[in-house]
């Protein structure tokens, strides 16, 4: 079995053209390397050089052949290496992210993934869009390593959230509505509407907003449209199905007869949090949580 060292025992000699000049470049006795040569020849089953004590040394055409895989070889080697060590400290390997809509429409996800690409550039990325639940099932069985998510009062056992984007509400309706004429609407103007919004049970999604919303007006919000994601809620609510109650960044989301208002008197904020497994091994993964959570600043969620 050819190893590495008769690789660069066998370039060391292809480069220099001599036994002797070979062997003091890489410190070892001309008899040592002279042995290596033959040997590898003799795995081999074939003669790599031409020897002539008068002049020096060539390749023969197998000898040629073989040079240029035994050179790719030790490039790979190389290359492997330094990625090992890389991986080693997180920085090569990969990082596979889930994201709710507003991740990209925020721009939170873009400046966690601007930010760590410039230290970690050897570490691939890897995202896929995915609702907040599924983004904690992914986690739990190995599909995803980070979630950017929105936070839950309890996490399921062995996931870990910190905040890191909060942003303000704006109520989503058709052109056409009575109240889309209003530069601006007060908690009050929405009692009576239908409501459109992400809510996943009784315990999770955006229910918690609509309550607020409604305390803040005087009036009992009721759920009419319940649906899995915002990008859903807006297409219901440019339709004329109801009003959605939605993250600013969303009105980023554009399509024909679609407006966007602020809420006055309504202070709700709406956060994002980075979502990972408690006990990570991936050094990849760890040094994206501690990059991440470096830029944010903020505690756990």
């Amino acid at each position: 079995m050819i190893d590495t060292r008769q690789l660069r025992y066998f370039t060391a000699v292809v480069e220099e053209l001599h036994f002797a000049r070979a062997a003091d470049r890489l410190d070892i006795a001309q008899s040592a390397l002279s042995a290596q040569i033959q040997r590898l020849e003799q795995e081999l089953g074939v003669r790599l050089l031409n020897r002539n004590k008068r002049q020096p040394v060539t390749l023969t055409d197998a000898g040629r052949l073989f040079h240029a895989e035994a050179v790719a070889a030790l490039r790979h080697i190389e290359r492997a290496d330094q990625i090992g060590r890389l991986a080693a400290r997180g920085m090569a390997g990969i990082v596979r992210i889930g994201y709710v809509a507003s991740g990209v429409s925020s721009g939170a996800l873009s400046a966690l993934l601007r930010d760590f690409r410039l230290s970690h550039p050897n570490v691939r990325i890897d995202v896929v869009p995915m609702e907040t639940p599924r983004q904690f099932e992914a986690l739990d069985g190995g599909e995803i390593d980070i979630g950017i998510v929105r936070p839950r009062r309890q996490y399921p056992p062995g996931i870990v959230a910190t905040i890191v984007h909060t942003e303000r509400l704006m109520v989503a309706m058709a052109d056409m509505h009575p109240l889309a004429t209003r530069r601006k609407l007060t908690a009050h103007d929405l009692k009576d509407q239908s409501f459109i919004s992400p809510q996943f049970d009784d315990d999770e999604g955006f229910g918690e907003v609509l309550s607020a919303l409604g305390a803040a007006g005087g009036f009992s919000a009721f759920l009419d449209y319940r649906v899995r994601d915002f990008i859903s809620g807006l297409s219901l609510a440019s339709a004329g199905y109801g009003v959605a109650v939605v993250p600013e960044s969303m009105s980023h989301f554009t399509q024909p007869g679609l407006c966007y208002k602020p809420i006055a008197d309504f202070e709700f904020p709406v956060h994002l949090a980075l979502a990972s497994r408690r006990r990570e091994l991936s050094p990849a993964v760890r040094a994206f949580v501690s990059a991440s959570l470096a830029r944010s600043g903020q505690a756990s969620a």
